[in-house]
């Protein structure tokens, strides 16, 4: 039977839903679960709870323990991650620094400075653990659900001969809340949707053959449906498509929706993820409050009723069984989105069985989508080389090509806030030990300045001297 690797198992979240899932699934029967995390507060409470699930369900399955990863990885199949480095102490710099500076968030996980620093911390761990997959289960799938998703999995295409898909459920959550708004039972409706992790665009949706675009389309010009996702609303109706984020993610990666308080009012709104200030930093101190007090593990039930919206059980069940299952998943753009850079990550449809992971060439995106993913790419990638190679300076490079943060701050300003992030994250940032952002000294230019005197050529003088098209014609006249 299988060998699966839980890496990150404290995940409260992650871990016990993707357990569920597994234990679930008739064709993992007899499998071992190595749930590993650093250390045994929150691994020994997951642990117990899966034992639990086990035992309370009639699973055939086996569960342990440990703090070391090798000994997790090793002879594994299958390598789940779902770390977070630095926990809700980092997160906490990723939310308030930005915050102190004016950069409103309210996830802080995917993209601005928030983003780039989750990505400096875990793209070094996530090599580490690509690093020895590839020598203690060199055949294993390895399955990331680390955040910012792009970030990671563009770094980890980068791992010669590493199999590995990245997972979200932005996709099959979306295409829930399409049915209700198009009127059709789910099942009903078939859809391509292509593009970038968290900004993928729903290319197609159809139903019996008929486009489902129109009736979505009128809805969202209706304040009764337009109220419930003004932000994937507003992207809609000016860019024709919708997309695979809630308004507290996608109001995020845009710099119209939160860049000073009338944005917010007009299209951040809603409470919690709606669009509320740092709404994840609250939840998941509200979580880490709640384990301090005690373990909600011990009242939780451990009655396994259906598998959730998550996509890993379903390929693993796919992998052991032969079955044709079909995904949105993330992996490296090796050609299937022709207008985005080849080796970023995509998020595109897949199709699995027992041969492995078959990624589908979708082609161009329409080319204001692909503008607007690559606004994001380019922030991603700079981002990636970053991390990879501990460069401050990359770093706030890529802050300040992020498209809200841009729309908030100065240059100076960017420079300043990531330096402070860096230092107060350095604790959590090994490749950067002894680096520091590079300081700009501000430079004051008195009212009463005579300017430098600029020699020009010749050449270019006359352009130098107009300012219309107009005045230059008459000049040369």
């Amino acid at each position: 039977m299988a060998k699966v690797a839980m890496i990150g198992a404290g995940s409260l979240v992650f871990g016990k839903t993707l357990m569920a899932d597994m234990l679930a699934t008739p064709a993992l029967a007899g499998s071992e679960y190595a749930l590993m995390a650093l250390t045994r507060r929150r691994l020994d409470k997951m642990h117990a709870f899966v034992e639990r699930m086990i035992r309370e369900n009639g699973a055939k399955a086996t569960a342990t323990s440990t703090t070391d990863r090798r000994e997790a990885l090793h002879g594994a199949d299958y390598v789940v991650v779902m770390i977070q480095v630095g926990g809700m102490d980092a997160f906490g710099h990723d939310y308030k620094i930005p915050m102190k500076y004016g950069v409103d968030n309210c996830i802080a996980d995917t993209m601005g400075a928030g983003g780039v620093f989750r990505a400096l911390r875990h793209i070094p761990a996530l090599m580490e653990i690509a690093g020895d997959v590839r020598e203690l289960c060199p055949n294993a799938l390895m399955l990331n659900y680390a955040n910012p998703m792009a970030m990671c999995c563009w770094a980890l295409g980068t791992v010669a001969g590493l199999n590995f898909i990245g997972l979200c459920h932005g996709v099959q959550t979306t295409m829930d809340l399409i049915a209700s708004y198009v009127g059709a039972r789910k099942e009903e409706i078939d859809y391509l949707a292509a593009g970038i992790n968290h900004m993928a665009w729903f290319l197609r949706l159809e139903k019996d053959g008929q486009d489902l675009y129109p009736v979505l389309r009128a809805n969202f010009e209706k304040p009764e449906y337009y109220a419930n996702e003004k932000v994937r609303g507003e992207v809609l109706r000016h860019f024709g498509y919708f997309m695979t984020e809630s308004t507290g993610h996608l109001s995020e990666y845009l710099p119209y929706f939160r860049k000073n308080a009338k944005a917010l009012g007009l299209y951040c709104d809603e409470p919690d993820f709606g669009g509320e200030t740092g709404a994840y930093y609250k939840y998941g101190l509200a979580l880490e409050e709640k384990f301090a007090k005690m373990d909600p593990l011990s009242f939780e039930s451990a009655k396994i009723r259906r598998r959730s919206a998550e996509y890993c059980s379903h390929i693993l069940e796919t992998k052991e069984t032969g079955q044709v299952f079909r995904l949105n998943g993330n992996v490296r753009n090796d050609g299937y989105i022709a207008n985005l850079p080849r080796g970023c990550c995509v998020e595109v449809p897949i199709f699995v069985d027992r041969l492995g992971l078959h990624p589908t060439v979708v082609g161009d995106l329409p080319m204001q989508c692909a503008a607007l993913n690559m606004t994001n790419v380019l922030v991603q990638g700079l981002a990636v080389e970053a991390a990879l190679r501990g460069d401050p300076e990359l770093v706030v490079q890529a802050v300040a090509l992020d498209p809200l943060t841009a729309a908030v701050l100065t240059l100076r300003e960017i420079r300043d806030m990531v330096g402070e992030m860096l230092e107060a994250e350095r604790p959590w940032l090994p490749q950067f030990e002894g680096k520091k952002v590079r300081p700009t000294p501000t430079i004051v230019v008195p009212k009463d300045l005579k300017r430098a005197e600029v020699p020009l050529d010749p050449a270019l003088a006359i352009a130098n001297r107009f300012t219309t098209l107009a005045e230059v014609g008459t000049e040369k006249k």
